[in-house]
């Protein structure tokens, strides 16, 4: 059975065609900075890699490029779309609706436009992947898997806000929490290495979209993202959390709109507001240099990450390992220098050679004998992805 992957964020696709039930990966690639004029596409497969810079403003237009890829006659793996039997998509914000993978229907789709608001990086774009494969995969059946469900088992001392009662009852007004399938695939990983039955996990996934979770037993039990993904731990261009009496004064003082608010917050704001770069590579290609706002915005980045670590490891009374994941964690070995650094009261170590290495598999960074785990966990979203549409499908 031959499923395909469409996990799109805020300025990316990634995609994998993999052969199931095995697991076997036919091809995959990556569509970088969507938006911009110097969009990163790059495809492999066991004999072909390609990589080229492209004008890519839209996420429909990136589906439109993964698929040519797909058909190319030299160094496609298809003959036609039929062959793709299913696919699966990723999609952020499932409300309370969703708590499992789901076919998707007319109804779905309405929902994950009117949750829109909530998640307006994520799900205008993941619904256009998901239209967008209903018009060229038609023959294949449409499956989501949605970021929230695996925060379904944070407890109500965690997700409930300080709020009128009938807020939470009535409106659903909680933290619902983010990055589920890859915080719930690396923290799996994590547990099979330390081999043990109780475990309590903090996974940092740090990507455009940043967020940290406390993992205990293999079950999430608090999440930094909330209602929206939208707070929490500074991101490319999203704030993270903030004063919300900042908010009023910006309307009621400075003359903002509320659109402009929401626009200034998701899009303006976090490590572009704070440099002018809303990459990471840049960010600390300037820094190196010596460009001052860039080196305040990653100790200011690694600074609430810290202060997440503390609160979690309180949280759970202890703390067995800190993964890091996604496009940043795994590659930024100046991200977790500094996120680490000084963290000795929590028995957090590292271990600076390890740390510089690269290498795509699990690998731990702390020093040796540290009774922390310090684990870099390449995330497999697609590969998690594709086995929850295969267990719906079979």
């Amino acid at each position: 059975m031959n499923i395909l992957i469409i996990n799109s964020g805020s300025s990316s696709i990634k995609y994998q065609l993999l052969e199931m039930p095995l697991a076997k990966i036919t091809c995959l690639g990556s569509i970088e900075r969507i938006g911009s004029d110097e969009a990163i596409s790059t495809y492999k497969t066991d004999t072909h890699k390609v990589e080229k810079t492209y004008p890519i403003l839209s996420h429909k237009a990136g589906l439109e490029r993964i698929t040519s890829l797909l058909l190319d006659s030299e160094t496609g793996v298809i003959n036609s779309t039929e062959d793709i039997d299913a696919i699966g998509h990723r999609v952020v914000h499932g409300g309370s609706n969703y708590t499992e993978t789901t076919l998707v229907t007319e109804e779905v789709k309405t929902k994950i436009k009117s949750l829109s608001p909530l998640a307006p990086l994520h799900n205008p774009a993941n619904l256009e992947g998901i239209l967008m494969a209903e018009e060229i995969f038609d023959s294949a059946k449409q499956m989501i898997v949605f970021d929230t469900a695996f925060h379904g088992t944070i407890p109500v001392t965690a997700k409930k806000y300080a709020l009128p009662n009938e807020l939470f009852e009535d409106k659903r007004i909680q933290a619902y929490g983010f990055h589920g399938t890859s915080h719930k695939y690396v923290s799996e990983k994590a547990n099979e290495y330390l081999n043990k039955k109780h475990t309590k996990l903090i996974s940092i996934h740090l990507g455009n979209g940043c967020s940290i979770t406390a993992i205990k037993d293999g079950k999430s039990v608090d999440h930094s993202m909330g209602f929206a993904p939208s707070n929490g731990l500074v991101m490319g261009t999203r704030s993270g959390d903030i004063d919300h009496s900042i908010i009023f004064y910006m309307v009621n003082t400075l003359g903002y709109s509320l659109d402009k608010v929401n626009e200034l917050l998701n899009k303006k704001s976090g490590m572009l507001g704070l440099t002018g770069f809303n990459d990471l590579r840049d960010i600390e290609e300037e820094a190196g240099k010596g460009n001052a706002q860039c080196i305040l915005a990653l100790e200011m980045n690694a600074y609430r990450i810290k202060k997440y670590i503390g609160a979690y490891t309180a949280s759970m009374n202890g703390l067995d390992a800190i993964i890091f994941t996604a496009g940043i964690g795994e590659n930024s070995s100046l991200m977790r220098q500094l996120i680490c650094k000084d963290l000795e009261y929590f028995n957090i170590y590292i271990d600076d050679s390890k740390n510089e290495l690269r290498a795509s598999t699990l690998r731990e960074i702390n020093t040796k004998g540290a009774k922390v785990k310090l684990l870099v966990i390449p995330t497999n979203e697609e590969l998690e992805i594709a086995k929850q549409v295969y267990k719906l499908l079979t």
